[in-house]
């Protein structure tokens, strides 16, 4: 199973951000990857700067046959095509686009790959602590474990203290 996890926070050339997070569904369902799944769109505060509009967000379970590596150089390209600069980490952004599991494929911080914009850590380090992506990923992949706690998303949703995956943006 390969997880996406996808926000906006302020528009874009694909316009406001619930159509950003729209349309970057559409580009997870073309090839080189086919869309199995995803969850509805949530509205959730955003982490680290709190200075900054409110993300929309997603999860999505696309298929696949690039290998992880340029699975998320092609995830980096879609974020390109909706104008994603790279300035401020946790930042405002039109698009993102987070490869959380690839398959259950494990490399830890001291194995890291380096793509082109970065380091490849699998699974996403962050998963654990974001509601906004474990209640998604409950939502469309209930029997999802994590590859290295073994924990589903929901019991590890349930181990956060806040626990609030966020409202539902009705379109």
């Amino acid at each position: 199973m390969i997880l996406v996890a996808i926000g906006s926070n302020v528009p874009g050339p694909w316009g406001a951000p619930h159509e950003t997070v729209e349309q970057a569904l559409a580009e997870l369902d073309r090839p080189p990857l086919r869309l199995v799944r995803a969850s509805r769109l949530i509205r959730t505060a955003p982490m680290g700067h709190h200075d900054q509009p409110d993300f929309i967000n997603a999860v999505a379970i696309v298929a696949s046959d690039l290998e992880a590596a340029d699975l998320l150089a092609h995830l980096h390209d879609i974020e390109l095509a909706a104008d994603r600069r790279r300035s401020l980490r946790w930042g405002p952004r039109t698009l993102d686009l987070d490869l959380l599991d690839f398959d259950g494929r494990v490399i830890s911080e001291a194995d890291r790959v380096r793509i082109r914009h970065g380091l490849m850590v699998l699974p996403h380090p962050g998963i654990a602590q974001r509601a906004f992506v474990l209640g998604p990923i409950a939502e469309i992949a209930p029997d999802w474990r994590h590859p290295v706690t073994a924990k589903s998303a929901a019991e590890m949703l349930a181990e956060l203290s806040e626990g609030d995956v966020g409202p539902e943006v009705g379109m």
